[in-house]
């Protein structure tokens, strides 16, 4: 099938131009951005950062407006004019790549753009960028569009519920890209609802991690097991697409500070067990030895004190002369 045709019957005619031009639109403004910061990191040619006198304008500050003026615009024309929908919907897919491509600034509140944190921005546009492409082929969150569901009374929002929670327990237990495509795949929630969380997800430190009300040293030793031996590749591969796309970050990879909190996690995951059966022991050996350990005390603090010595001064104090008689008379005086 041709691609114009293709464009025709699944974009055009079904309603979906807007969503199509917000797309293109992110896509297209997010590497413009990524190349644009690049040439001013590297001072290329005239490129170079939009400053009003000693203030630095964020480029996040031109997507909000973007954002904020096509929405309006969009709520304006809709239903008056397709083709003014379809523009405001770029518009808003321009404003909404600056936004996006400065999410670490907005979580951080601090400009980390080129940091480790900086890679939170890119991230979050792949994150945008997968969602829209599912909405855009005809995939709807939750299953919404199954024959039956909408008719089947008490059912549709029980299975709603049920969706929302299971995509909640994923995301709390670290798996964002699990919990994201769960939306569109219900049978992926169940699978990241069901399995063990991520060594540093909020319900790993909540439930089993080292410092949670119950730590669970096992439990915590194969999350950090399978994030070392799964988790790492996948990491090391999206990180090499993140620097391809949006340029080298200053700090050290994820994956070094990672492996040091692995490392450390093993180390105290080790020592748990070991612990506690040095504590049991030392415990019971001071229960049976405490009457001979009180009584060895005693006659090894009789031992070893030191004999009493007489005070320095009596020691050292030389003789007094004896008190003169009271009846003879004082020199020089006669009787």
């Amino acid at each position: 099938m041709p691609v114009g045709i293709w464009v025709q019957e699944r974009i055009i005619d079904s309603g979906r131009l807007p969503l199509f031009c917000f797309l293109v639109a992110l896509i297209v403004t997010f590497l413009f951005t990524r190349l644009n910061v690049r040439l001013i990191r590297a001072k290329v040619g005239w490129f170079r950062n939009v400053n009003v006198g000693d203030v630095h304008i964020h480029h996040v500050v031109f997507g909000v407006v973007l954002m904020l003026m096509s929405g309006v615009a969009g709520l304006v024309v809709n239903g008056i004019s397709a083709d003014g929908y379809a523009l405001s919907a770029a518009v808003f897919g321009v404003g909404a790549a600056l936004v996006l491509d400065e999410f670490a600034l907005l979580l951080h509140l601090r400009d980390v753009y080129w940091s480790e944190e900086g890679r939170t921005s890119v991230d979050a546009v792949f994150v945008a960028i997968a969602v829209t492409m599912l909405l855009l082929i005809g995939l709807r969150p939750f299953s919404w569009e199954i024959p039956g569901v909408q008719d089947s009374g008490w059912w549709a929002p029980l299975l709603l519920i049920a969706n929302l929670l299971l995509a909640v327990i994923t995301l709390l237990k670290g798996k964002i890209w699990t919990g994201l495509a769960g939306l569109f795949a219900p049978f992926l929630l169940i699978v990241g609802a069901v399995r063990l969380a991520r060594p540093g997800s909020p319900w790993a430190h909540w439930l089993f991690a080292p410092g949670a009300r119950r730590p669970r040293p096992d439990k915590m030793a194969r999350a950090l097991h399978r994030e070392i031996r799964w988790r790492r590749p996948v990491i090391r591969v999206k990180i090499a697409v993140q620097e391809f796309v949006s340029g080298r970050h200053d700090l050290p990879s994820v994956w070094n500070t990672g492996e040091r909190l692995a490392q450390r996690a093993k180390r105290v995951a080790r020592a748990e067990p070991d612990r506690g059966r040095r504590t049991r022991r030392n415990r019971r050996a001071d229960v049976h030895a405490e009457p001979d350990t009180g009584r060895r005390s005693r006659a090894t603090d009789a031992r070893h004190e030191p004999a009493l010595q007489p005070p320095q001064e009596a020691r050292h104090e030389p003789a007094l002369p004896p008190a003169p008689d009271a009846t003879e008379a004082p020199p020089g005086r006669p009787r």
